[in-house]
Parts: structure tokens; C-alpha cells; sequence
């Protein structure tokens, strides 16, 4: 009989639920600096919605999510927006929004960035 050792288990689950919670509250802070209600961050795809009015680009491109390779070139578009949104640069955007917004939406929520509304598209 094989017994497995429940921590091996238990512990990458709470780890992945501290996590979760963490950027969950990273989300929740972006959104009310923008003047959103931070607990949209916690509803399904109501949060990519509010996150398009926070960047100034219309609800019906929450559309474009459900299709396949054009929803990555949009994704890439609302982080570059956020990130300017924000006051930051392009590359803020690809690289701490899009490619690690694990790192950089607390950047956002915790850091000095201040909501300066949708940059001019």
C-alpha cells in the first residue's frame, strides 16, 4: 500500500491560496484607485470588463476574449493601456502587466502609481 505524505498536498494549497488572496487584493486596490469598485475583481469576467472602462476601450471588446489568438494581441493592448493608465510606460505594461502581472499589479495597487485616467488612444 502506497501512502502518500499529506503535506506534499496541503502545503502547495495553501501556498497557492495565500497567493491567490494576495492578488486578489492587489486587484481589488488597482481598481479602487481608478475609482472602481474593488470587488469587482473577484467577479468573473466582470472584472476584464471593468478593467476596459479603467483603460478607456469599449465593453464590447470583452467579446474579443473568447476568440482564440485575437485575444491575446487584446490582452496585450488593456495591459499596455493600464500600465499608461497608471503613468507607466509600454514596457511596464508587456513586461510587468502582461507577462508577470503577478509582479506587477502589486506594483500598481501598493506602489506610489497614481490612476491618471485613459491615455489617449
Amino acid at each position: 500500500m502506497n501512502q502518500t505524505d499529506s503535506s506534499a498536498i496541503i502545503v502547495p494549497a495553501i501556498i497557492g491560496l495565500v497567493i491567490g488572496i494576495f492578488l486578489i487584493v492587489a486587484m481589488w486596490k488597482v481598481f479602487a484607485k481608478a475609482g472602481k469598485p474593488g470587488w469587482a475583481a473577484i467577479i468573473p469576467l466582470y472584472n476584464i470588463y471593468v478593467q476596459l472602462k479603467i483603460v478607456g476601450r469599449p465593453g464590447w471588446w470583452l467579446i474579443l476574449f473568447f476568440i482564440p489568438i485575437v485575444n491575446i494581441v487584446i490582452s496585450l493592448l488593456v495591459a499596455i493601456d493600464m500600465a499608461k493608465s497608471f503613468g507607466k510606460g509600454s514596457g511596464f505594461g508587456v513586461v510587468g502587466l502582461w507577462l508577470f502581472g503577478f509582479v506587477g499589479y502589486p506594483m500598481l495597487a501598493f506602489g506610489d502609481a497614481t490612476y491618471r485616467g485613459p491615455a489617449a488612444v
